[in-house]
């Protein structure tokens, strides 16, 4: 902006956006010196490069601005953890999966594990029945998006929320 643009011929636009012609830097200094605004390289890469005459703090403002707004408005989808146990007691089950639908209602998906113990190792079939009983019991508020997988001794599943 400014004096830091090294380009010796440039394309004007003005402060209203109408194109004033190819020009000399020094002429288009000149243009935006008189009309108390600063001069902003707006196409490097083009030949001549195109400037313009516009306020740069206003412009900082302005796009400042939108960028808080484009943030306010879109959901960080967060991924929250359940853990469960190969003889996991009814009432346990339950409450997780009334933590889960709370979870998946919200719009945050959900990863279900079950980390296997000592001998429990041997029943990862256990395991993986727990995994789709839970995956039944949310079904109506999220589907599953990544199936049951043994990595280890534990075992993870991830739930999607629905649309």
């Amino acid at each position: 902006m400014n004096e830091r643009i090294k380009a010796t011929e440039v394309r004007l636009i003005g402060p209203d956006n109408n194109q004033m012609g190819i020009m000399h830097l020094s002429e288009a200094q000149k243009f935006a010196n008189e009309s108390e605004m600063d001069l902003v390289l707006i196409a490097p890469q083009a030949t001549p490069p195109v400037v313009k005459i516009m306020d740069y703090g206003k412009y900082k403002f302005d796009q400042q601005k939108r960028e808080k707004e484009a943030r306010k408005s879109q959901k960080v989808v967060e991924l929250k953890e359940i853990r469960l146990s190969v003889n996991i007691g009814d009432h346990d089950f339950n409450t997780k999966i009334g933590h889960a639908q709370k979870f998946l209602e919200e719009g945050n998906k959900v990863k279900a594990s079950i980390r296997f113990r000592g001998r429990e190792m041997v029943h990862a079939s256990l395991g993986r029945e727990v995994m789709e009983r839970f995956a039944d019991a949310v079904s109506e508020y999220g589907s599953v998006d990544k199936l049951p997988k043994l990595e280890g001794r534990s075992m993870q599943m991830i739930i999607m929320p629905n649309k």
